[in-house]
């Protein structure tokens, strides 16, 4: 029987939250933001353990106490340089841990609200799909496309649009040859690498309240959420 596992992606510094603390270490509602992550996926029963993947020089994650997720929770210090590049070194570090057709499910740290309703609903919907899938909301708002001097050129069609989220559930072996065969550079979530073999992932429904924080005014949006679906 396959694997489910999950491999969070936490080695970026955050730059664009003008920080001294890496984004996912930065409190909220009393815990450090990856720990919301963590706890739901370490809890839900449909994963059987959760990747975390650190910067080399992570002298953080080390600082809190772990110990209630010990058995389901491994940490691996190997991120990289980008996004895609800590996805790509995290996949080639559970080589020897799992087998082509295990399923892993990719979350970001920023997104800390993920709910276990809606890792429920990923892995349920992908479980017996061909290619694997992803959690994402048809878009909404109206979108503009400038004229690169900060003026609306013309309205763009949101028609059949949907924008991403995590978790992105693939097959092991499906979800390392595509990183490994794509331009990291370009690839922005796990997805678009698979779509680059020719392959067109499941949209499964996520939440609008499953948003990933960016910017400093998303972390009071993300505790807010978190404490009205406690």
């Amino acid at each position: 029987m396959a694997q489910r596992v999950a491999l969070i992606v936490a080695a970026g510094a955050g730059t664009r939250m003008a920080q001294a603390l890496p984004k996912q270490y930065l409190p909220l509602n009393e815990r450090p933001m990856l720990w919301h992550s963590v706890s739901v996926l370490c809890a839900h029963a449909a994963i059987d353990y959760t990747y975390v993947v650190l910067h080399p020089e992570d002298k953080w994650f080390v600082q809190y106490d772990w110990q209630v997720y010990a058995d389901r929770l491994r940490p691996t210090y190997c991120g990289g340089r980008t996004r895609a590049h800590s996805v790509l070194l995290g996949l080639q570090q559970l080589r020897r841990q799992l087998r082509d057709d295990d399923w892993v499910l990719v979350h970001d740290a920023a997104r800390p609200c993920v709910t276990h309703e809606l890792v429920g609903r990923l892995a349920s919907e992908v479980d017996d799909d061909e290619v694997g899938g992803l959690l994402a909301i048809p878009v909404a708002d109206t979108l503009k496309r400038e004229d690169g001097a900060r003026r609306s050129l013309r309205t763009e069609s949101r028609e059949q649009l949907w924008q991403a989220q995590t978790p992105q559930m693939f097959r092991y072996g499906l979800l390392l040859r595509a990183m490994q065969g794509a331009e990291l550079g370009a690839v922005t979530d796990e997805a678009s690498a698979v779509e680059q073999l020719g392959l067109h992932p499941r949209l499964v429904l996520g939440s609008t309240g499953n948003l990933k924080v960016t910017y400093a005014e998303d972390v009071a949006l993300a505790a807010l959420i978190l404490r009205a679906w406690q």
